[in-house]
């Protein structure tokens, strides 16, 4: 979980990543890499990690970190918060990962950011569900 000042050192973490493995990246990007959790007050990192089990397999294991990541947000959204799920670059570099003291064999599903809404959510374009949807 990330809030006030944690927000921060985690985007001094993503920064500097961001400017090594970037070195030609002007400021105002870096600054932008800085600023990536500070959009909300409470940015929840939903981390996952497999071990092996008898009758729960890995990618299983994986699907109910995205659940426990969209309950989240249900669950702020049903109490009047705003929030969303979002990922980048940094939830799938290890250099990032590593900084913000994942283990090696754990993985960032994604980041909830939540605060109070200061305007309407727009939805993104979606696919024809009939482009999509198949029956058997």
């Amino acid at each position: 979980m990330f809030e006030g000042d944690a927000r921060l050192r985690a985007g001094d973490v993503i920064a500097k990543v961001f400017a090594k493995k970037n070195p030609g990246a002007p400021a105002s990007d870096i600054e932008v890499e800085k600023k990536r959790l500070t959009d909300a007050p409470l940015v929840i990192g939903i981390v996952s990690f497999t071990k092996p089990h008898p009758k729960v397999p890995p990618w299983e294991q994986e699907l109910s970190a995205g659940a426990s990541a969209m309950n989240i947000v249900t669950a702020a959204t049903a109490l009047g918060y705003g929030a969303c799920w979002l990922t980048g670059w940094f939830a799938f570099d290890r250099d990032v990962l590593d900084g913000l003291g994942l283990k090696p064999d754990e993985k960032l599903a994604g980041l909830v950011h939540i605060g109070k809404p200061t305007k309407p959510s727009e939805d993104r374009p979606r696919p024809v569900l009939s482009d999509i949807v198949t029956r058997f």
